[in-house]
């Protein structure tokens, strides 16, 4: 598994799925294999450079919000 690209495996493996699921869904494919496995599609394409994903930074909830400003004392 060449994971170029990626700074983990498990982010690779969500890659992956999530443009397997895709394909199952419809989606065109992007390269030419001689696999009919959406999995292996979804890979080829990814080993191509034809797949691109951003990692979008998550806002904070309230609780990790009000754990910021907690001090952990108590009077």
């Amino acid at each position: 598994m060449q994971m170029q690209g990626f700074d983990s495996k498990y982010r690779y493996i969500l890659v992956a799925a999530r443009r397997a699921r895709q394909l199952q869904s419809g989606a065109p494919a992007l390269v030419k294999t001689v696999s009919r496995k959406a999995s292996r599609i979804a890979q080829d394409e990814i080993h191509a450079g034809l797949v691109n994903y951003t990692v979008e930074a998550t806002p904070k909830t309230a609780l990790t919000a009000a754990a910021d400003f907690f001090d952990g004392g108590s009077r």
